[in-house]
């Protein structure tokens, strides 16, 4: 193997997400999961589950995952990067526990993990890093010795990333009616989490808001240099889920639609920036609610595609894992990140993206797992 395609220290990449049911009789229990020490009854279950039961009970999100991982081992064998990739969820098979049980009776004892969210956040980030903690921890009861787990940085900044979310908007302003087109506004769109999150996000603070506001702002000037059209954007929020008298990141999108409407916008593209893949946040939230408010207002607006398996991101994935691996065998290797922010941090320090009540999290400067 030449030294480009040198991982060691690793020897496994850890594919880990969300989950989502899969059938009508996966929805309640899968939002058991999700909602697990909440309180929350089985009747509200139900009821938010109407969302899921809409699309057959059937999350896009596992799909979106099989998916990428046959484009990680696709583009890892084609470059001769020799790394077995694992899939493993929070809330749904294949489970995180019983993930890493195998990657530990394989014998594997450094493992790198790519979550699948881009931004720093509690539950993008440090959420995960808990998860694992609370795996390896239930490993370590059974008498096992569980590998080593370190997180890939974050990626919002990588052209690996951006370079599909733009293509993606290019080809949606092609869906709408020419006379149109180059009014469009871009709205870009991310998951709302409390303002106390957001301000807890990142080791300083704030970086929720900051990744995503560079994020948009690069793809916003990539297509303004594609299509020579400068056009106006925002970042708004979706999928607020909290009770109402805790503040929340705004605006929504439909009430952002409703302004542009007021304002005499002819048109909009809706990106689903905060998300790698779909799932049911984009297909309800975005592409059932956010597309009946535009109709309802007459307002022409398309939806652009999530970078999902895009082989840009595949390469993307092995560019971070090889630099990953260069940094862990003492090495300068060069880190790509578009704009002013620069390349996120390798290890989470301690308390990063702290949430009210402190949990072990393995895979950063704090992790009870060496």
């Amino acid at each position: 193997m030449s030294d480009a395609l040198d991982a060691r220290p690793y020897d496994a990449l850890l594919l880990l997400s969300f989950g989502g049911p899969e059938g009508p009789d996966d929805v309640v229990p899968f939002l058991e999961n999700v909602t697990r020490g909440r309180g929350i009854p089985r009747e509200r279950l139900e009821e938010v589950g109407q969302h899921y039961f809409l699309f057959g009970g059937v999350s896009p999100i596992n799909a979106q995952n099989r998916a990428l991982l046959d484009a990680l081992r696709k583009d890892f064998a084609g470059s001769g990067l020799d790394l077995p990739v694992y899939w493993g969820n929070r809330n749904w098979a294949p489970y995180l526990t019983d993930v890493l049980r195998e990657i530990t009776r394989d014998g594997r004892r450094r493992v790198l993990v790519l979550a699948t969210s881009a931004y720093a956040s509690y539950s993008g980030c440090r959420q995960y890093r808990e998860n694992l903690a609370e795996s390896l921890a239930a490993l370590v009861a059974e008498g096992l010795e569980p590998p080593r787990v370190d997180k890939l940085r974050h990626f919002f900044n990588h052209p690996g990333f951006l370079g599909p979310v733009a293509d993606g908007v290019i080809a949606s302003l092609d869906e709408l009616p020419a006379a149109v087109r180059d009014g469009a506004h871009l709205v870009f769109t991310t998951h709302s989490i409390p303002d106390e999150a957001a301000d807890a996000s990142g080791p300083r603070g704030g970086a929720y808001v900051a990744q995503h506001l560079e994020a948009a702002r690069l793809v916003a000037d990539a297509v303004r240099e594609a299509t020579g059209v400068e056009r106006p954007w925002q970042l708004v929020y979706q999928s607020r889920s909290g009770p109402p008298h805790v503040p929340w990141l705004e605006p929504d999108v439909c009430d952002h639609l409703e302004a542009l409407h007021r304002a005499d916008a002819p048109a909009a593209v809706l990106v689903p920036i905060g998300f790698v893949s779909d799932h049911m946040e984009v297909l309800y939230d975005l592409d059932t609610e956010a597309r009946a408010k535009a109709d309802e207002l007459g307002l022409p607006a398309v939806r652009s595609a999530t970078v999902g398996a895009d082989p840009r991101f595949a390469a993307a994935v092995r560019e971070l894992t090889l630099e990953r691996a260069a940094a862990e065998r003492g090495e300068s290797p060069r880190r790509r990140a578009l704009g002013t922010l620069g390349p996120s941090h390798d290890v989470c320090p301690a308390g990063c993206c702290a949430a009210r009540v402190a949990r072990p999290a393995a895979a950063g400067a704090d992790s009870p797992f060496a």
